[in-house]
């Protein structure tokens, strides 16, 4: 029986060992879009139609500003030796003012005759390998789910757990076409 050994100079080795290492996983580069295009329309209004094309909507929440000011009433009294002799009075007053109203917006999304069990746990390995999911793969489409689509969605300007289907294209989940 023959023995071959293999030995290696430090330099090599060391080349070796970081190849190796990037051989072992870690989490995909997010390759998504920088923004997922989204149609901001009335309440009353849906998007044109066109053949193959889904649409999905979320309600973005009103943001609102809540600004509370202290106001001076009446200044404090000093007698002649700088005691405070009245305390001053002030009224505190609340306001909200709307920074941005409440609006419908639609986006092209995955038809549903696509989104299989198959599509969900695809979509739910494809979080994972991501750091975004940690739960187990269902293939059910549950809030775990929907919570890890919407925080990657977010960083691209639609914060929905409504699968998009930009978001459902950078995951390598569904074509263009």
């Amino acid at each position: 029986m023959r023995q071959v050994y293999f030995t290696m100079t430090g330099q090599r080795l060391i080349i070796a060992v970081m190849f190796l290492a990037g051989c072992a996983g870690g989490p995909v580069p997010d390759k998504s879009p920088k923004n997922i295009p989204v149609l901001h329309l009335p309440a009353d209004k849906s998007p044109p139609e066109r053949a193959g094309t889904c649409w999905a909507s979320d309600t973005t929440p009103a943001v609102i500003e809540t600004v509370t000011e202290h106001l001076l009433i009446r200044k404090e009294l000093r007698d002649g030796a700088g005691n405070i002799t009245r305390p001053a009075e002030f009224e505190t007053k609340t306001a909200q003012h709307l920074i941005q109203d409440r609006e419908v917006v639609w986006f092209t999304a995955p038809c549903p005759a696509d989104r299989t069990v198959e599509f969900i746990a695809s979509l739910q390995r494809a979080l994972k390998a991501r750091g975004r999911y940690f739960n187990a793969v269902t293939g059910i489409y549950d809030n775990a789910t929907g919570e890890a689509v919407r925080k990657l969605q977010a960083e691209r300007g639609l914060d929905s757990p409504v699968l998009a289907l930009a978001t459902a294209v950078s995951l390598g989940l569904a074509s263009t076409n």
